[in-house]
C-alpha cells in the first residue's frame, strides 16, 4: 500500500530496546493513520486501571497516509497517549517539517513504553533507531535543547521534537515542542513523555514517500491548491493575519471570553489582535511543509524571534486575563514554547488564580489587568515553584483544592479556549461532548456559526446542531488520522479527502468510508472514557455558563442550553441515554470487541 512508510517503531525504554514493527495492512484500512492509529494501539494498550504517568502509559507519535506526501498541507503528525490532566485518552496535532521528516526516516509512528533510567533521547535515522544520552541537556529549555541536538545529529534536514522544564517536572499543562516553536499543546502530553525520561526524539532521513496515482495526483493537488486560495479562510484571512485575525472576528460577535468568561466582549481587544500583530512585530509569514496557506507568523520582540502568537495565544494572555499589551502576550508566549507549557491551559489558570484573588477566596498575588506580574507567573509554572508548583496542575486541580472548583473554565478538567459557548449552541454543544476534554479542534463549528462555511448556521438555535456536531467531529477525526492540516476544512470536503487517500494510497475508498472510520475512532475514544468511569454529568459546561448569561450584543440574555441538545446528541451518535453506544452500533464499526462494561 502506498502512501505509508510501512513500518513502526516500537521503543522499550525500560529495556533500553528499540524494533521495528509491520504496520498491518487492515489498520490502515480501518484507522488511516495519525490520530487513528494511537487511539486504535491504546485501546489494546491499556486499561483504565493505567496511571497516565506510569511506565506502562504508551506515548504514540503517528504521521498519516498525506503526512509529507506532497499534497497541500499534508504535514501534520499525532501524539497519542493517556492524559494525565483529564485521564482520557489524547491526541495532541502539531505541523511543520518533523512529521514528514519521521516518514523519511522509514517509520510511520514511533510507540514508547517504560521509563528510562537517566534522560536519554532517540535519534531516528535512514531506518535505525538509537537511544542516547541526554544528561547534558536535561533542565534545559526547548531553543537550548533543539541547538544542541542539532549539533550533535549534523545535517541539514534533522528535526528535533522536545520537551522543556515544563514537561520534565510533570505539569499536566506541558506541551511537546517541535522545530522549537511548534507545540502538541494540549493534555498535558509533554508530562507523559517526562515521565518517561525521554527528553526528545530527532528524526532525518531520504526515504521518499511513494504514491500510487502520480499523474492523478498531480491534478487533484492542483485543484485542492485552487480551492484553498478561493476560499476567504484560506486564500485571505489566514495568509494576511495567521489565526489571530480571528481577534477582532470573535469578539464583534460578543463571544471573546473576557475576564476568565465573565464578558463576551471586550472594547480593547483591538489591541491585542493579528491587525496589530502585523503592524508592530510581523517579520514574516511562515510555512508547514507543503503549505501554501502559510498561516504562521515569524516576530520579534527584545531582538528574539519566535513564531506567533496564534490567536488562542493572544487572548489567554489578552482578552482573558484583562490585559492589553501585546508585546507582553508575545513574550508569554515565548516564554511558554521555551518552557513547554500548553498556552491556552496556562492563561486559563491564570485567569481562575485572578479571580480567585478578586473574589477574596484566596490572594494568589495577582488579579486581572496586573500584566507586568504575568510572565514572573508563566516562568514560576514552568519551572513549578512558589505558587507556579500549584497552578502547573492547571485550573481545575488549583481550583478544587481552594474550594472554588465553579472557577474552573473548562470540561473533563481542560480549560477551555477562546470561544463562548454561551453564543455558539453547537460549539458549546462539541465542547461538552469532546472525548479528550475542553478543546475547539475535535469539531470547529465556528466554521459554520460563525464563519458561514460550508454554509452559515444560526448560532442561536438548538436545531440541527447535534448531527452538524457528531458530523464535524467524525471529520476532523479523518483529517488528524490522514496527516493533512485540519484549516483545509475550510475549503474541502470529505469527498476531497477521499480522492486524496485514494491518489496517494490507492486504497478503494468514499467519502462515505472516511466518515465510518472517524465515527470508529470516535467511539473508541468514547469507550475508553466510560471504562475510565466518565458519565453523562461530565458531558457539561461549566455551571457559569449554563446559568450566567451574556450580556453584550445579540447573544446577550443567552447561556448554553445542556438540554435538549445533549440528548439529542447521544441519539445522533446511537448512544443510549448514559452515552454508552448500542451494541449494534459497534458491531457496525467493526469494534465489538472494545465494548465497555454497561452502566448501572
Amino acid at each position: 500500500m502506498k502512501g505509508y512508510a510501512d513500518r513502526l517503531l516500537a521503543v522499550d525504554l525500560t529495556a533500553g530496546r528499540c524494533r521495528a514493527r509491520p504496520y498491518p495492512d487492515e489498520w490502515k484500512h480501518d484507522y488511516l493513520g495519525g490520530r487513528g492509529l494511537g487511539v486504535r494501539l491504546l485501546t489494546e494498550m491499556i486499561d483504565a486501571s493505567t496511571e497516565p504517568l506510569s511506565p506502562e502509559n504508551p506515548l504514540v507519535i503517528a504521521t498519516g497516509p498525506l503526512t509529507g506526501s506532497g499534497v497541500p498541507l499534508g504535514s501534520r503528525f499525532d501524539i497519542v497517549t493517556r492524559s494525565p490532566l483529564t485521564r482520557t485518552l489524547t491526541s495532541a496535532n502539531s505541523g511543520g517539517f518533523f512529521g514528514k521528516e519521521l516518514k523519511r526516516a522509514g517509520f510511520d509512528g514511533i510507540i514508547v513504553t517504560g521509563r528510562a533510567e537517566r534522560p536519554v533521547y532517540l535519534w531516528v535515522n535512514d531506518g535505525a533507531a538509537e537511544i542516547r544520552d541526554a544528561s547534558g541537556i536535561w533542565g534545559k529549555r526547548v531553543s537550548e535543547t533543539v541547538r544542541e541536538i542539532e549539533a550533535e545529529t549534523p545535517g541539514p534536514s534533522t528535526e528535533v521534537l522536545c520537551i522543556g522544564p515544563a514537561g520534565e517536572r510533570l505539569s499536566p499543562i506541558s506541551s511537546i515542542m517541535n522545530e522549537t516553536f511548534r507545540s502538541s499543546g494540549r493534555g498535558g502530553v509533554g508530562a507523559v513523555m517526562g515521565s518517561k525520561n525521554l527528553k526528545a526524539v530527532a528524526a532525518r532521513g531520504e526515504q521518499k514517500t511513494e504514491v500510487a496515482d502520480p499523474e492523478g495526483l498531480k491534478g487533484l493537488k492542483a485543484a485542492v491548491r485552487a480551492k484553498l486560495r478561493e476560499n476567504p479562510v484560506t486564500g485571505i484571512g489566514l495568509p494576511t493575519y495567521g489565526t489571530a485575525v480571528l481577534v477582532n472576528i470573535i469578539n464583534e460577535h460578543n463571544i471573546l471570553p473576557t475576564r476568565n468568561f465573565q464578558r463576551g466582549y471586550d472594547p480593547e481587544a483591538g489591541a491585542v489582535s493579528g491587525e496589530e500583530l502585523a503592524e508592530q512585530y510581523l517579520k514574516s509569514k511562515k510555512c508547514c511543509y507543503s503549505c501554501m496557506v502559510c498561516c504562521g507568523r515569524l516576530t520579534e520582540i527584545d531582538g528574539v524571534e519566535g513564531d506567533g502568537p496564534e490567536y488562542e495565544t493572544l487572548w489567554a494572555f489578552g482578552s482573558n486575563i484583562g490585559c492589553h499589551d501585546l508585546g507582553m502576550a508575545i513574550r508569554a508566549n515565548n516564554l511558554c514554547n521555551d518552557l513547554g507549557l500548553d498556552t491556552i491551559s496556562v492563561g486559563g489558570t491564570i485567569a481562575a488564580a485572578m479571580e480567585m484573588n478578586e473574589r477574596g477566596y484566596l490572594d494568589t498575588g495577582i488579579r486581572f489587568g496586573e500584566c507586568e506580574k504575568v510572565l514572573d507567573l508563566v516562568e514560576a509554572i514552568g519551572e513549578r515553584q512558589g505558587i507556579g508548583d500549584a497552578l502547573a496542575k492547571g485550573s481545575a486541580a488549583f481550583t478544587r483544592r481552594h474550594g472554588h472548583p465553579e472557577l474552573s473554565m473548562g470540561v473533563k478538567g481542560q480549560e477551555l479556549p477562546a470561544y463562548d459557548p454561551r453564543g455558539l449552541q453547537g460549539h458549546g454543544l462539541a465542547y461538552a461532548t469532546s472525548v479528550r476534554g475542553g478543546d475547539h479542534v475535535y469539531a470547529y463549528l465556528i466554521s459554520p456559526e460563525v464563519l458561514g462555511l460550508p454554509e452559515a448556521l444560526d448560532p442561536f438555535t438548538d436545531e440541527g446542531k447535534a448531527d452538524w456536531t457528531k458530523a464535524f467531529q467524525d471529520l476532523t477525526a479523518v483529517i488528524d488520522s490522514i496527516g493533512i492540516c485540519l484549516f483545509t476544512s475550510f475549503a474541502l470536503d470529505a469527498d476531497d479527502y477521499a480522492a486524496l487517500v485514494r491518489g496517494v494510497t490507492g486504497m478503494e475508498m468514499s467519502a462515505a468510508d472516511l466518515m465510518v472510520i472517524g465515527e470508529r475512532i470516535w467511539n473508541l475514544q468514547q469507550l475508553f472514557n466510560l471504562r475510565a468511569g466518565f458519565t453523562r454529568a461530565d458531558d457539561t459546561l461549566p455551571g457559569r455558563l449554563l446559568a450566567e448569561p451574556l450580556t453584550d450584543g445579540a447573544p446577550a440574555g443567552r447561556v448554553w442550553r445542556r438540554e435538549p441538545l445533549l440528548s439529542e446528541y447521544y441519539r445522533a451518535r446511537g448512544w443510549d441515554r448514559h452515552g454508552v453506544p448500542d451494541p449494534e452500533k459497534l458491531k457496525e464499526l467493526g469494534i465489538a470487541w472494545a465494548a465497555p462494561l454497561p452502566v448501572t
